[in-house]
């Protein structure tokens, strides 16, 4: 029965689209979200939304920032989460007034949605939460643009009811991320097709950093194979996607978070090149 339902699917260009500041999602133009994992210092956040600002202007690449104030569902209980609610939404906010960057950002609870929401100009939903409807619906009522990431659990095509849920509170800005799907124990695997069935129901951004993660596969912490980013990237952009997610660091190996799946600052803009090249060629 799933199988007839999905061979019914028209893969057409997604027909919405909206603005976050000045990114246009949805209208031709490839965009980027970029950032640490988690806020480690204001210093080190600062420092990396500036440096990658500086390379998307040379580039003329929309540019959102994005870093957690919270990683909740770290591997070990041992791991560093962030600064929290508080001084992490301060920390962002002051990130977008002296930058100008739209931001972005994870949500774990819906009491946590308009704290950020005053920080922020996107509110986040992880993957493994994207059922939780109680969160989905409390980012929606905030009036921020929401990102949903794909859980790695779900098939592309039952992300029609989280964007439903967010849109039942009147608010259209909503987009969906890929980030690949469980392939038995401590691998993911993507499925470009995820990628035009998902821009029925929305903009589609691709994760290419945590596309290459294995996780809970390294000790206590979850490993990757970040050498991989660059062909799943461009992959991603001959599909077709309206944007693309990548955590960087400027020093992956002592990243507090996620640095197996990190791309290297200094490999961001020669990727970024031959990504609109691609992109120029598919549109």
């Amino acid at each position: 029965m799933r199988q007839q339902a999905h061979a019914r699917i028209t893969i057409i260009r997604v027909s919405n689209s909206f603005e976050i500041g000045p990114v246009h999602v949805g209208e031709g133009q490839l965009f980027l979200i970029a950032g640490p994992c988690v806020i480690e210092s204001e210093a080190h956040a600062r420092s990396l939304a500036e440096a990658i600002q500086r390379i998307c202007a040379d580039l003329a690449i929309p540019y959102i920032f994005k870093a957690s104030y919270d990683k909740a569902n770290r591997t070990s209980v041992k791991s560093f989460r962030g600064p929290g609610l508080v001084e992490g939404t301060r920390i962002l906010a002051r990130i977008a007034k002296d930058t100008g960057l739209p931001v972005l950002t994870d949500v774990h609870e819906p009491s946590d949605c308009a704290v950020a929401a005053e920080a922020v100009d996107v509110l986040q939903i992880p993957a493994f939460l994207c059922r939780q409807t109680d969160l989905l619906v409390a980012a929606g009522k905030t009036g921020r643009a929401v990102n949903i990431k794909k859980g790695q659990f779900v098939a592309p095509w039952d992300m029609a009811h989280p964007v439903e849920k967010v849109r039942s509170t009147g608010n259209e800005r909503v987009f969906l991320t890929e980030r690949g799907s469980s392939f038995g124990y401590n691998t993911l695997v993507v499925d470009y097709r995820s990628l035009a069935v998902m821009r029925n129901l929305a903009p589609v951004v691709f994760d290419a950093t945590h596309s290459v993660q294995q996780p809970s596969a390294a000790n206590g912490v979850s490993g990757g194979q970040p050498e991989f980013i660059p062909l799943l990237s461009r992959a991603a952009v001959a599909a077709g996607i309206d944007g693309l997610f990548l955590e960087v660091h400027d020093d992956p190996l002592n990243a507090k978070s996620d640095g197996a799946n990190a791309l290297d600052l200094k490999l961001l803009k020669p990727l970024l090149e031959k990504l609109l090249a691609i992109h120029t060629v598919a549109s």
